[in-house]
């Protein structure tokens, strides 16, 4: 039974692991280069993973949520759409360093339409991607592209926008005592687990709450808090 349970708290993992034996049954030059290209991508995680959080953190703790309000707010209109284009384009690395960084964004007033905007120009707009795309296909297929794309982001953002409401992103849970934790935002760095084990633990590669009827060390708790890449802590007293 707590086999059957693990499996059912890892599908995904479960899954990909199914893929693998079977590629490595039917066609093992396939399932080589398979764990190869993926540990390529592990590593490149590993080692860009924990700059992101800790860049998401400094950003979290310089910039006002007034401010995120004002630029990327739902009320930020052509201005926000203008500088979530600008974000987006002017950044580096993968596309999934940008996650932690719009849950961060979302949680101080950034608007759907807006986060939209930032992953789609990080993911197919970004800067050092169209300098590579000019070396090899040439400015005028690049021009072309870059103008039909950033329509096309625009006119999707809107859509996502009336489709996908504030309410429907992840939602805190576990809140007791005024602390909570929302499980579906959290990364799975286990900063907190580390920082205060007494009160956070990790399953299925998510943090919990796994006891409440700690004294709560308050400084400690801000610190972990404070902590958090994923700013998926919060405490209300």
């Amino acid at each position: 039974m707590k086999i059957l349970k693990k499996a059912k708290d890892n599908t995904f993992l479960v899954m990909v692991i199914a893929a693998y034996i079977i590629m490595f049954v039917t066609k093992p030059s396939m399932g080589v280069t398979s764990i190869k290209n993926s540990a390529y991508y592990i590593k490149e995680m590993l080692m860009i993973m924990p700059v992101i959080f800790i860049l998401t953190a400094l950003l979290d703790t310089w910039i006002a949520k007034e401010k995120i309000s004002k630029y990327l707010g739902k009320e930020s209109k052509v201005k926000g759409i203008i500088l979530s284009f600008v974000l987006g384009s002017i950044s580096a690395g993968p596309i999934y360093a940008a996650f932690p960084m719009c849950v961060m964004l979302h949680k101080k007033g950034a608007s759907i339409r807006n986060l939209v905007i930032i992953l789609s120009s990080w993911a197919v707009i970004k800067v050092p991607m169209l300098l590579n795309e000019v070396k090899f296909l040439g400015i005028k297929f690049m021009a072309i592209r870059w103008v039909l794309t950033v329509i096309a982001i625009v006119v999707f953002s809107w859509i996502a926008s009336k489709i996908i409401k504030d309410e429907d992103l992840a939602q805190k849970e576990e809140k007791a005592r005024g602390l909570s934790l929302n499980r579906e935002a959290c990364m799975g760095c286990t900063i907190c687990s580390r920082n205060y084990p007494e009160i956070f633990g990790m399953q299925g590669k998510k943090a919990y709450i796994k006891s409440y009827d700690v004294d709560i060390d308050r400084e400690r708790l801000q610190q972990t808090i404070l902590s958090c890449p994923a700013k998926v802590i919060d405490y209300i007293e």
